[in-house]
């Protein structure tokens, strides 16, 4: 069964124009002239519970504006949105109580008082019991691997130290949707690993429904099954990353290990080198002609090891917003 709805929805804004000079400030002061801008434009889609869904677009797509509408921060232009039955705009207590808002971004930890601080003020705000409190901060804290973190100020910590406080403080009320803005921004390789193995294990251990949106691949590869790619606004993919990868991509990777150093231009005939480095070669070779291409690298190069994947994710999800945006 669906806990989000989208259906239709679309937001614009006014956008005002000025040109530069004392001239442009005045006319822009007494003739100010308007521009619409539609940051989301009529798309529509469905999130059944206990989904980790990715969703990714290029800068200014309209990920995080559609975010916001899904939480009731911002009023949509025209379209309907059902989150786990309520309507967000409403911004109903049990409705509140029942999602979190996470943006890497934003702070909402008081930052000179310790961690622990603000998580008893956000039980409070909640009508969490002392008992039901201390017992949910000691489960998710070792869940995040925090330990005195909790106790210093909350200046005195590093970035992945602060996010994953951060992230506790969000999840304090035991929330089962997660809307999550790009929470692992910033943050070092371990700090990542250890924010994507929590959301995992926290998904698992409550069913929790979670839209997700980074800019790091590796965030979508790891809890994403399912994703929605947006770009003006708009929805141009929806559905599974395999799926994506093996539609979308015309194109083999082929890594080759060799037993000697080769001149790279004899690699030119067999495909678009995209490494190549003494004994390590890296070849984007079309689906087409992959068969041929295998049978004269094993027999002209001097292979120790050969290897064949699908491109990077990442590459081609960045060649279909390239192509979507011409």
């Amino acid at each position: 069964m669906a806990i989000v709805r989208v259906e239709r929805l679309s937001k614009s804004y006014l956008i005002s124009e000025k040109q530069p000079g004392l001239a442009g400030s005045l006319k822009h002061l007494f003739a100010r002239t308007n521009t619409s801008v539609r940051a989301v434009d009529n798309i529509s889609f469905e999130i059944e519970a206990g989904e980790i869904v990715g969703f990714i677009g290029s800068n200014g797509a309209g990920k995080t504006t559609t975010l916001k509408m899904l939480c009731g921060l911002i009023h949509p232009t025209s379209g309907s949105i059902s989150v786990s039955g309520y309507k967000p705009i409403h911004r109903k207590t049990a409705f509140l109580k029942n999602i979190t808002l996470v943006m890497g971004q934003k702070q909402q930890l008081i930052w000179d008082l310790p961690a622990l601080d603000s998580l008893h003020v956000n039980a409070s705000v909640y009508g969490i019991s002392d008992t039901d409190r201390d017992e949910r901060i000691e489960e998710l804290s070792a869940m995040l691997d925090l330990k005195d973190e909790l106790n210093r100020p909350v200046r005195k910590l590093s970035l992945g130290e602060r996010m994953k406080c951060e992230l506790l403080a969000s999840l304090i009320h035991r929330p089962s949707i997660l809307f999550l803005d790009e929470p692992t921004l910033g943050l070092d390789i371990n700090a990542q690993i250890r924010v994507r193995e929590f959301l995992r294990e926290y998904n698992k251990k409550y069913r929790s429904t979670v839209i997700l949106t980074s800019h790091y691949m590796g965030d979508i590869k790891s809890l994403c099954k399912r994703i929605i790619l947006i770009n003006n606004g708009r929805i141009f993919y929806d559905g599974l990353l395999a799926t994506l990868t093996k539609t979308y991509s015309s194109s083999s990777f082929i890594s080759i290990e060799l037993t000697k150093a080769v001149n790279p231009v004899l690699f030119k005939e067999f495909g678009e080198i995209i490494e190549c480095d003494e004994l390590l070669v890296r070849l984007l070779v079309p689906r087409s002609s992959l068969k041929e291409t295998l049978f004269k690298l094993l027999n002209q190069m001097p292979i120790k090891d050969l290897e064949v994947n699908d491109p990077p994710t990442e590459q081609i999800i960045a060649k279909l917003l390239r192509s979507v945006s011409l």
